[in-house]
């Protein structure tokens, strides 16, 4: 009779890493969330699982995901943005106002949108960083004069609260093939805008894992001071975590102008908040130095599947903001048991 030699120490070794290296994962909690209202809506939504709702249901994740990338790369390098939603709306208004009060193509006004939105995104990171004023004040001056700038100069200009139609303008067919159009695959209808969203998700996921930047991103979320003192340049990383907020809120911005071709000044108050939200839903901490760019999607694809789960259910809308404050609370909670564990397992 053959003995068998009892498991090697790199054997046993290797279950307890790989559990170690999930536990450790941000996004670990958000998942399971996912997997929760998934199945949940999957038996109260007799439509939820067919394949048109899919579509749906990633179009409105996609809305806020595009948007929740760069949030959550804010949070993880330790601040905020309360301008983000109103921003997206600035964008719009810029390139179509411009496009419509200059009579040019619609591609120049796009062009000189994303100069613009840059600036705005460039002013929140120059204000933080020469102040030294908390982002949450700087940035909520900057939410609060946007909203007025939006509506002051739409009003001066149009004489309404909505812009001019730019649809019979030059080059308005090829912009809204890059930033609104659609297309048909396996009988789901996807929009442009869910393949923005996977790209900007791939794209932040390399830059947090394989670059420097991603580095300095952690050390400055995680402690700015320590990190000044080994050489990051914390002030050139938060100004460039801002103009990422600001160049999505480009993309968001020419979505929203491009797939109606009037926008109405008064939209994206309050956004901000539910960018947030998905981005803290996916992983990320409030005070900075941990999240995923992957956990932000998964946060937003819980918002998609809520928002669009109710309405299939029949339920009255009214409901949706209630399931999403809990949503944030059972994340938070379970995120920080999901840290707590990876902790103790090191």
């Amino acid at each position: 009779m053959t003995a068998t030699a009892p498991p090697a120490d790199g054997e046993r070794a290797a279950p307890a890493a790989t559990l170690r290296a999930l536990l450790g994962r941000p996004e670990l909690g958000s998942v399971v969330g996912a997997a929760a209202v998934f199945l949940f809506f999957a038996f109260t939504a007799d439509s939820f699982l067919r394949l048109a709702s899919l579509g749906t249901v990633l179009y409105a994740a996609s809305t806020i995901g595009i948007m929740a990338v760069p949030v959550a790369l804010l949070m993880i390098g330790g601040e905020f943005d309360l301008s983000a939603g109103v921003m997206v709306t600035s964008s719009a208004l810029v390139s179509s106002m411009f496009s419509y009060q200059m009579t040019a193509n619609v591609w120049v006004g796009v062009a000189v949108s994303l100069l613009v939105t840059l600036g705005f995104g460039f002013l929140n990171g120059f204000l933080l960083t020469r102040t030294r004023l908390p982002s949450f004040i700087i940035t909520l001056g900057t939410f609060l004069m946007l909203t007025g700038l939006n509506l002051g100069v739409t009003k001066l200009l149009s004489g309404t609260v909505s812009t001019k139609s730019i649809g019979d303008m030059e080059g308005f067919a090829s912009a809204r093939a890059l930033f609104a159009s659609q297309l048909t695959l396996g009988g789901v209808t996807l929009k442009v805008t869910i393949l923005w969203w996977l790209g900007l998700v791939a794209l932040a996921t390399w830059i947090l894992l394989r670059t420097r930047f991603g580095n300095w991103i952690f050390a400055v979320g995680g402690n700015a001071d320590a990190a000044r003192a080994v050489g990051v340049p914390v002030r050139r990383t938060r100004i460039g975590l801002y103009l990422g907020v600001a160049f999505c809120a480009w993309i968001s911005g020419q979505h929203l102008l491009l797939s109606f071709d009037v926008v109405q000044s008064g939209e994206g108050v309050g956004n901000e908040l539910i960018y947030i939200i998905a981005a803290v839903i996916g992983g990320c901490l409030i005070t900075g130095g941990y999240g995923s760019a992957i956990g932000s999607a998964v946060g937003a694809f819980i918002f998609g599947m809520t928002s669009k789960g109710i309405v299939y259910a029949e339920w009255n809308p009214d409901w949706f903001k209630f399931f999403l404050g809990a949503m944030l609370l059972l994340a938070t909670l379970l995120n920080a048991w999901v840290r707590a564990r990876a902790e103790a397992s090191r």
